[in-house]
Parts: structure tokens; C-alpha cells; sequence
């Protein structure tokens, strides 16, 4: 066998190591493993202008990994290749109904958090890549890298309008993990972008927070709104939110290649029944403990209650009717003063609407 250039060892070479690997990964559930060659991320000058504009948000994050994005030699000196691998987290097609009363989760946050389920299975080819005297740096959207770019080069999928990366197999119900390696290992080709003149995800969008094709203004998303963003949420916004109470699928539903999609095989995202199904007045009344207790394992608990609290609130304010006041009433008074400040604007809608239809029994 010929030898790969990187510390590979030359008793295999880089195309039979990537069969091992690929081999592996799907042993460990993955849907998809692909490689892209290691270089700067083809939207690099995208991002940066897009940070200039403000569209990040309150996402500081972004701004202090900049040129760890733009570069991933900034990331792990030595970086030869980028492993990206992508886990399906479809619970099939019949949609999970969630009443008003109980508010909208993303799907991606029914079950166990995704981001300790594929950290194990990335941990395991890390510890398989170390016997080929590879160096790796391990991510699931938690690193420094623009992943969608890399994921993207490497095949996993195409960058749908929505900014979503699309695959004809997996629709866009998909997680992605990356491994940057020492190890050189033969890249694979980009997936054609199969949207046409297709545009539903933008006219889906509640918000217009998919300004142009292949455009996201973070500011005016659900998901950035009820998960990223800490403070008050804009009053612009409050009404379009509806009865999301953590993240937003809005886009992700509208996308046709959905049709294709399979159940996933990742057991841990099987949706729970609890706490989801919870009527959203009762989530008002559990303190910091509960919470914790509720969302254990979950990757709502990222948002703490007063985040959670806050959504629940706005959710209220848009669907609630008059039995939702003592509890809002209760929350109005809440130390929190971001929680406070919410239930007190859904009282006051929930009041104007009932001023303006005949009250109903509860």
C-alpha cells in the first residue's frame, strides 16, 4: 500500500483508513460520514461581512472565533482534513400535535440533548483515529468552525435558501458533528444544490428572518429569539412568536425533500412525553430547582428558567385566555424582572382581547 503524507502510518493508506472510518461511524449510528480537505470555509467572506452588519445578534461568540471560522489551521495546527458525520433526529412523518395550551418545542429538543449523545460517539473516533498517531479536535456545535461550510464541501448535504443544509436521504431533520484531523484522508465531492426555484422556506418564515435566499438575520429568528437571545424579547416580534416556546421548525416543515425523510435510529431522540406536554400556565409556577429537574438531559435547560419562563410567557400573551391569569399573575411577580416584565405584557394582551370579544367560560 502507498503511504499518505501526515503522521498516517504507512502500513495503510489514507483511502483504506477512510473505508475503517466510514465503516465505524455508521457502526456508531451515524447516517452519513464524509470528508472535506482542510482549507478556509467557502463563505468566509460572507460570515465576516454578516458579523459587520449586526446579524449575529447578541451571538458575541461569533465575533471572538472569527478568525478561528475563517481558518481552521487557527482551530488544531496541523489540520489535514475535516470528518464531518451527520446523525438523523426525525421522529417521522406524522407530526407531533402540540396544542395551543401546551406550546411548540423544535423537534431537535424532544429528546436527550444532541450535543452529549454525538460528544460520545465523537469521542470514540477520536480514540480510533489516535491509533494512526492522528491529533483531532472534536465539535458538535460548540467549536469555532463554520460546520455547515465544511459539511457542505465534504458532501453531507447542500446549503438550502434557508441556510439549512439539505440531504435528498435525511431532508433537513439531521445534527452534524466535525473532526478535525492531522490525518490525510481522501476528500469527498460536494452534493449538487437540488433547490431549483423552490422558496418555501423563506415564505414560511413567521418573522422574514430569511431575508434573501441563502440570507438569516439572526435578530428576527424564533429560535435566536426564545434560545440565544438573553434579555427581552423585541415587542415587534412578541406576536409573530405565537405558541413557540423554545426554537422554531417553521422553515425545516416547509422544505419538499422532507417527504424523503426516515425515522431516526438514535434512540435517545425519541420524544419524550414529559415535560413537553405540559399546559404552558403550569410551567409558571416551577421554580430553578424544578426546572433543572424537568429538563435534565434536555437541550431546552441551555436557556435556564428565566429564558424558558420568558418564552412561556410571550406564548401566553399570544394564546392564553383568561384561566391563563392567576398564573400569569403569580409570574408577574416573580423576582426575575425579565420574567416579570413578560407576564405582565401577556396579561395586559390577553385582557385586550377578551375587551374586544365577549368572554367565554372557563
Amino acid at each position: 500500500m502507498r503511504p499518505v503524507a501526515g503522521n498516517l502510518s504507512p502500513r495503510i493508506s489514507g483511502e483504506a483508513l477512510k473505508k475503517k472510518l466510514v465503516a465505524f461511524a455508521r457502526e456508531l449510528g451515524f447516517d452519513s460520514c464524509r470528508v472535506a480537505a482542510c482549507a478556509p470555509p467557502p463563505h468566509a467572506t460572507e460570515f465576516r461581512n454578516w458579523l459587520r452588519v449586526g446579524s449575529a445578534g447578541e451571538m458575541h461568540y461569533m465575533e471572538r472565533g472569527e478568525e478561528k471560522r475563517c481558518d481552521p489551521q487557527n482551530v488544531l495546527p496541523g489540520t489535514r482534513s475535516i470528518i464531518v458525520v451527520a446523525l438523523n433526529y426525525f421522529q417521522g412523518h406524522t407530526i407531533r400535535q402540540s396544542p395551543a395550551a401546551t406550546g411548540k418545542i423544535a423537534r431537535y429538543a424532544w429528546g436527550n440533548d444532541y450535543h452529549n449523545v454525538i460528544a460520545a460517539k465523537l469521542d470514540k473516533i477520536d480514540n480510533f483515529l489516535r491509533e494512526f498517531d492522528g491529533r483531532q479536535k472534536c465539535y458538535v456545535d460548540t467549536g469555532p468552525i463554520l460546520e455547515r461550510d465544511h459539511a457542505a464541501k465534504a458532501g453531507i448535504g447542500w446549503h438550502g435558501k434557508s441556510t439549512m443544509l439539505i440531504d435528498p436521504r435525511l431532508g433537513t431533520w439531521f445534527f452534524l458533528g466535525e473532526i478535525l484531523t492531522t490525518l490525510d484522508l481522501p476528500a469527498d465531492g460536494p452534493q449538487p444544490d437540488r433547490c431549483g426555484k423552490c422558496e418555501r422556506c423563506i415564505k414560511a418564515c413567521p418573522t422574514g428572518a430569511i431575508t434573501a435566499p441563502h440570507r438569516l438575520d439572526a435578530r428576527r429568528c424564533i429560535s435566536y429569539l426564545t434560545i440565544e437571545l438573553k434579555g427581552s424579547i423585541p415587542l415587534e416580534f412578541r406576536p409573530l412568536i405565537g405558541n413557540r416556546i423554545f426554537g422554531c421548525d417553521d422553515c425545516l416543515d416547509a422544505c419538499p425533500w422532507n417527504r424523503f425523510a426516515k425515522t431516526s435510529r438514535e434512540c435517545a431522540f425519541s420524544a419524550r412525553d414529559t415535560p413537553t406536554d405540559l399546559s404552558l400556565r403550569d410551567y409558571l409556577r416551577i421554580d430553578d430547582a424544578e426546572f433543572e429537574v424537568l429538563f435534565r438531559n434536555s437541550p431546552i435547560k441551555r436557556v435556564k428558567r428565566r429564558g424558558f419562563l420568558r418564552n412561556v410567557c410571550v406564548a401566553l400573551g399570544n394564546v392564553g385566555d383568561l384561566c391563563d391569569l392567576p398564573a400569569l399573575e403569580h409570574a408577574a411577580a416573580d423576582p426575575d424582572p425579565l420574567i416579570a416584565e413578560h407576564a405582565a405584557w401577556a396579561i395586559e394582551r390577553i385582557r385586550d382581547r377578551c375587551e374586544m370579544a365577549a368572554p367565554e367560560a372557563c
